[in-house]
């Protein structure tokens, strides 16, 4: 008989143990799972707690199940019952749970009917960061990223083909009903041996779906309304009929119904201290919402410096920087800096830099030293200045400015904001800004890779309002990662944890 080349089972294996035993003694010492369950008692539930009454079925503690779900969003599992499976078999959800196993439906309606909880979740989460020096507004960055909404792009409709679908449907509920009148008198000559009641199925179908277009249709109006209150509603806009605040964007040549996620992060330990849902595909709107969210994170608290991409340079965003006097860095537009310094390079179109505003004047002066001037009568939104026909087609620099043959003149547009512009241009071509900047890109962009990375990429919850609660669950999970990093590393230790909550 040969030795043997591997381990036996252990003799026990399919036996009852004779003493009691911590089953918890099976997770290694250091698993992460402890360090949560020591956070989470620093979690105040108390807003939710109001909400239950002494009569009745005794319900879980609502800390319990925050905990559950901050932990399981923390590991990549976000479905309810992916999260009730995880409770039943995996000794990490076992320990948080405490060895509870909370139905999916449970844990599902905790989710969507405590949505402001979420969000003063996630305020918690920055307050404990702050307190425990993980975060110090020093430098934060903000950048956004889209994510796919829990609908799908098949069952949607625009709003021309909303407009015509309810004109279709309504006149042929109108000729069903005119029918359907005329249904005892001529049932025998018409239907012969049938009954007759095809007409009012048929009917009752086209109102319900008749009912969902008028629906979608006044809720692709007034979600328009809100987001472009002077333009006509374009025929091309769609809405989906699953999620009406969901909108279509586009993404790296993806398309697909998503919402805008912005966050602001702490260039500490990247800790999100701000974040909000958008419905524009697109930055240039962002700045004011996100300092609403930011003040409503941290409070009264100083930023120290500010940071955003290119997606941010915009008028409106550079206009609400001012208003609030924060030190910001946004990386200008290809138009307002030049590739080069050197004009006589014969290869290089003009771009905007080249053309120097006036702010005293009112006016742009083109390389050749011309005046460009606006129609002060103009009523659009965006000014154009132009220089003299006349003085162009005799210019050196003509094809250089104007890339037109038909058209002599080089018009610049811009609007009331062109002073700010001017102002951030001029800033982010010093060495100290460029060197600030340089630091956006492992701040903000970071967090979302993790988040991602870690499986959550769409929304499980519909509807704007359930959509930003969620992510505020996101944000709180993403930071109680940061938390339990840094007490792995040894920057923060479970007793100044303790010592926070009693401050508290």
């Amino acid at each position: 008989m040969s030795p043997p080349k591997f381990k036996d089972s252990p003799v026990e294996f399919d036996q009852h143990l004779l003493f009691p035993t911590n089953i918890f003694d099976l997770l290694s010492k250091d698993h992460d799972c402890f360090v949560y369950e020591g956070i989470f008692q620093s979690i105040d539930t108390s807003e939710v707690e109001k909400k239950y009454h002494h009569l009745g079925q005794h319900a879980y503690p609502p800390k319990l199940i925050v905990a559950i779900l901050i932990y399981a969003y923390s590991h990549g599992v976000f479905s309810s019952r992916e999260i009730e499976r995880r409770c039943r078999q995996d000794l990490a959800f076992m320990y948080i749970s405490q060895m509870n196993c909370p139905n999916f439906r449970v844990l599902g309606d905790f989710r969507k009917d405590n949505l402001s909880f979420f969000h003063d979740c996630f305020k918690q989460s920055v307050k404990l960061a702050m307190e425990l020096e993980l975060a110090s507004l020093g430098h934060i960055s903000l950048d956004g990223s889209k994510f796919k909404a829990n609908s799908s792009k098949h069952k949607a409709m625009s709003y021309g083909r909303l407009k015509l679908k309810e004109a279709e449907l309504s006149a042929e509920i109108d000729d069903l009903i005119e029918k359907a009148s005329q249904c005892d008198q001529e049932e025998n000559d018409t239907y012969k041996e049938a009954s007759g009641y095809s007409i009012p199925e048929d009917l009752q179908f086209k109102e319900e779906r008749l009912k969902k277009i008028r629906v979608a249709k006044k809720a692709l109006e007034e979600r328009e309304k809100a987001l472009n209150p002077d333009e006509p509603i374009d025929d091309k806009k769609q809405i989906s009929f699953a999620d009406h605040d969901a909108r279509m964007m586009t993404k790296k040549g993806y398309c697909d119904y998503s919402y805008n996620a912005q966050i602001n992060v702490d260039a500490d330990h990247q800790i999100i201290v701000g974040q909000h849902i958008s419905q524009h595909a697109n930055d240039v709107q962002e700045v004011e919402p996100a300092l609403q969210a930011l003040t409503e994170a941290v409070g009264d608290a100083v930023v120290g410096m500010w940071s955003m991409d290119n997606g941010y340079f915009s008028g409106p965003n550079l206009h609400a920087v001012d208003e609030h006097g924060i030190d910001s860095y946004i990386a200008t537009d290809r138009e307002e800096k030049p590739a080069t310094n050197d004009l006589e390079d014969s290869d290089r179109k003009f771009v905007k830099a080249d053309f120097t505003y006036e702010i005293e004047s009112d006016v742009f002066i083109c390389p050749a030293g011309e005046q460009m001037v606006t129609d002060p009568a103009s009523k659009a939104k965006r000014k154009s200045y132009r220089a003299n026909k006349d003085v162009c087609k005799k210019c050196p620099y003509r094809f250089r400015c104007s890339g037109s043959k038909k058209s002599a003149g080089r018009v610049i547009r811009t609007d009331k904001f062109e002073v700010a512009r001017q102002a951030m241009t001029k800033k982010m071509e010093t060495t100290e800004a460029k060197s600030i900047y340089e630091r956006r890109k492992v701040i903000a962009e970071p967090p979302f890779g993790q988040i991602k990375n870690s499986g959550f990429r769409g929304f499980n919850l519909r509807g704007k309002e359930k959509v930003e609660a969620e992510f505020s669950l996101v944000c709180t999970a993403h930071n109680f990662k940061k938390f339990v990093k840094a007490v792995s590393t040894g920057s923060v230790r479970l007793e100044d944890l303790e010592k926070v909550k009693k401050a508290a």
